[in-house]
């Protein structure tokens, strides 16, 4: 048998960890934020700055970034895991998010000085370093959600990270018009501090796990038989990705091309009700995940999903859009709650970051591949 670090992954506690849960769940909906300011403002910097010739550059190089660096991060948080017994990941994690933190207030205070010829060949170079830094620390930062909770209660503690995230993402145009109002010096040095805070709060919850001497596993090592099965990981996250990719890329057009005769809502607040509905779902589905299995949940959501998917773009009576959406809707946050539980369970002890990383270059991909193609038109 092989030996490794005592860890605190190593506990068979049958209840989740709720405050360090929270910690992870601020952290991410922190990085939802900052992924709408960064998709507000990357254009208008590109523009102001006389960059748009090399927009379609920058784009291929951010899907190249957030599709190679999850992997890359999840490999160098395994290696932390067991380095010198300190049995976790938090030291990648906190250079991802002080580095993060430190190329937002770079933005800020270069924009505050009234940047002059100088700044048009920083700007790139930050845009790809904040790029780096938001993905470094994602991936081993969502991956210690198998920390807080047990394998069982997966699929709930999925479900708040869903909550946070799909109702952030509702509330984009309104997030959208304080960024406008803020503007982008103001915009990007709260980004900064909110992305610190957060992170920091996530790793001083975590610190006092291990720390907390009655809650240290009493076993020396885990001996995990189980192969990564890293393409299966991989397909998890595409189809994860492009079920986001089609909603947030295609559907705004879509819907309100097919629901105009019933609705004069823009196709941007039809998004907001979608996610404001997959919000409220979260916890009633997460409960049936954990019944039916990861497994199941996720294989049945991915099928259900696709169908939905195709009859909604192959029609446009609003009659027979709405039941689908409906359809899509519910399959939609089925496939949310189960994917990462899932990818958690197939990969192996050593490798748990690692996968992670695996399943979030998965889900990036599909939205890189149409970013680019859309530049490139």
């Amino acid at each position: 048998m092989n030996s490794a670090p005592a860890t605190i992954e190593n506990i068979k506690s049958e209840q989740i960890e709720w405050k360090q849960l929270w910690s992870l769940a601020a952290l991410y909906g922190s990085i939802v934020i900052g992924w709408i300011a960064y998709h507000r403002y990357q254009p208008k910097l590109l523009n102001q700055f006389n960059f748009t010739e090399f927009t379609l550059a920058l784009i291929t190089v951010q899907g190249i970034v957030l599709v190679l660096t999850p992997p890359i991060a999840g490999r160098i948080g395994d290696r932390f895991r067991f380095k010198q017994g300190q049995g976790h990941r938090l030291p990648i994690i906190s250079s991802g998010i002080s580095f993060a933190a430190m190329i937002f207030m770079a933005v800020a205070f270069t924009l505050l000085g009234n940047p002059g010829e100088v700044f048009r060949w920083i700007l790139p170079v930050l845009i790809v370093l904040w790029l780096i830094s938001m993905s470094i620390f994602t991936s081993p930062a969502l991956s210690t959600l198998e920390l807080f909770t047990p394998v069982d209660k997966l699929p709930r503690a999925m479900a708040i990270l869903t909550i946070v995230g799909n109702l952030i993402y509702s509330l984009e145009p309104v997030i959208v018009d304080l960024i406008d109002y803020l503007g982008a010096p103001i915009t990007f040095m709260l980004g900064g501090v909110v992305v610190f805070v957060s992170g920091y709060a996530l790793r001083k919850n975590s610190l006092s796990l291990f720390n907390n001497k009655e809650q240290r596993p009493r076993t020396e090592f885990k001996f995990d038989t189980q192969r990564s099965n890293y393409l299966y990981i991989l397909i998890m996250g595409i189809a994860l990705g492009l079920s986001t990719t089609v909603l947030f890329n295609y559907f705004p057009d879509l819907l309100q091309a097919n629901l105009g005769d019933i609705t004069k809502l823009e196709g941007k607040w039809l998004i907001v009700l979608v996610l404001f509905v997959t919000a409220l779902l979260s916890l009633p589905v997460s409960n049936y995940v954990s019944r039916l299995g990861t497994y199941k949940s996720f294989w049945w959501s991915f099928l259900v999903n696709s169908i939905a998917l195709i009859l909604l773009f192959f029609t446009s009576s609003a009659v027979l859009t709405l039941p689908v959406l409906l359809i899509y809707t519910v399959s939609f946050t089925v496939l949310s709650i189960s994917s990462l539980p899932l990818a958690i369970e197939k990969a192996n002890y050593y490798e748990k970051v690692f996968c992670v990383g695996i399943f979030f270059s998965g889900v990036e991909l599909p939205d890189a591949m149409v970013e680019v193609i859309q530049a490139m038109g």
